[in-house]
């Protein structure tokens, strides 16, 4: 039997503000929580960018989590920092005159509908973790409660090693012992976190049979091959071909509502190419011009669990002064100065046979195949974790690599 655990996705993303020493918009009236969607979907694609082009190994992250955070964080903000976290999270556009409280709103409204339907298993959770020393706004802990139904707690950030272990134990908790020992130490500085968590548990609606996996080559590129777990199925799929891209993609769904989106490079096509090229609106040209055929897939086993610093990567993404001694964090508190220090994410996945564990139009050109094809994902490809009936992008990755966990 399959251990339950091998089958989650989880996630967390971890905000830390210290103090320091001193030192004409379009909107779209009407948001609705599919142009959310969207726009975070745009805002994920930017950071996947980012964060790829550090390294040319595995991503792997929440952007549900991440975005919700920095929404959480929002409310704070005034000023030059408000300006560029809008921009920023590619929200500008949702923004409203005189309804700072908007895109909250729709973050709640989103998570509603996303855990409406109680057997799916999507556990978020967030929670703030104040100085005793911080008299936060009692506005801006009113707002993190009504939208976020967040839990805020008193800490002594001074005993470090206490706190360390506290919010350890609380990261643990939330995403079912998925991630452990997620933070070492704290700064003497440290006056709030706030820690986002994420835990997902889907089980393939069409399972693959494990008697039919098998040890199979997957071609990491022209000189590098690693022996997988190849998983086998042959069924009905949604499936299409991005003539453009040079690229397959497939649509495996979960059980309740949520699907991965597969997108295989075809052969001899460079996935670092696509990369560029992924966005919101492709990924619903995606959607609507798949068609559903009998396939036969051949998708590798794979467990990943990345870690990114993300105060190194947003500044490169317009987030100028958040993390400077000019940032403006009068929201939370009036009187003193605040900056942000550290952000944090860390995201496990594990897919295996059962399912998967995780604690203006653009032109697609997707070409429906007319005869049962093969989907053998033996080389990198990218992969989507999404809510079907919102399009919220719960988690998003690049396999180069399946044998490395």
């Amino acid at each position: 039997m399959t251990d339950h655990l091998s089958r989650t996705t989880c996630a967390f993303s971890l905000l830390i503000l210290s103090a320091f020493a001193p030192a004409h918009q379009q909107t779209l009236q009407n948001a609705t929580i599919t142009d959310l969607s969207h726009k975070n979907m745009d805002f994920a694609m930017n950071l996947y960018r980012r964060i790829s082009s550090y390294n040319d190994k595995d991503v792997f992250f929440s952007p549900l989590s991440i975005s919700t955070t920095f929404a959480a964080l929002l409310m704070a903000t005034g000023g030059d920092t408000r300006e560029e976290m809008l921009t920023g999270l590619n929200l500008r556009q949702l923004e409203e005159a005189n309804r700072p409280e908007l895109i909250p709103r729709l973050f709640q409204l989103l998570h509603e509908n996303i855990t409406q339907n109680g057997s799916l298993q999507l556990d978020q959770d967030m929670t703030m973790f104040l100085s005793e020393k911080l008299d936060a706004e009692k506005a801006f802990e009113e707002q993190m409660r009504e939208y976020f139904q967040a839990e805020i707690k008193t800490v002594d950030f001074s005993n470090a090693r206490r706190c360390v272990a506290r919010i350890n134990d609380h990261i643990k908790g939330k995403t079912k012992g998925r991630l452990k020992d997620m933070i070492s130490t704290l700064d003497a500085e440290t006056e709030l976190m706030l820690v986002d968590t994420i835990f997902f548990r889907g089980e393939w609606k069409s399972p693959f049979n494990s008697n039919l996996t098998k040890t199979e080559p997957f071609y990491i590129d022209n000189y590098n091959i690693v022996q997988v777990q190849m998983m086998y199925r042959e069924d009905r799929f949604y499936m299409g071909h991005d003539v453009s891209l040079g690229a397959k993609v497939l649509k495996l769904p979960y059980d309740h509502g949520v699907s991965m989106l597969i997108l295989l490079p075809n052969k001899g096509v460079d996935y670092t190419v696509i990369d560029d090229e992924i966005n919101a609106d492709r990924f619903q040209g995606w959607l609507r011009n798949m068609r559903k055929i009998k396939v036969e897939v051949h998708l590798p086993k794979f467990k990943m669990e990345e870690s990114y610093e993300l105060h190194k990567v947003l500044p490169d993404m317009g987030f100028s002064t958040l993390f400077t001694n000019i940032a403006n964090l009068t929201n939370l508190h009036k009187n003193k100065e605040l900056k942000v220090s550290e952000v944090l994410h860390k995201a496990v996945i594990d897919v295996d046979e059962t399912g998967t564990t995780a604690a203006a139009a653009t032109s697609v050109g997707i070409m429906p195949y007319s005869l049962p094809p093969s989907f053998i994902a033996n080389r990198p490809f990218f992969f989507f974790i999404f809510h079907e009936d919102t399009n919220a992008l719960l988690f998003m990755g690049r396999v180069i690599d399946p044998t490395k966990s």
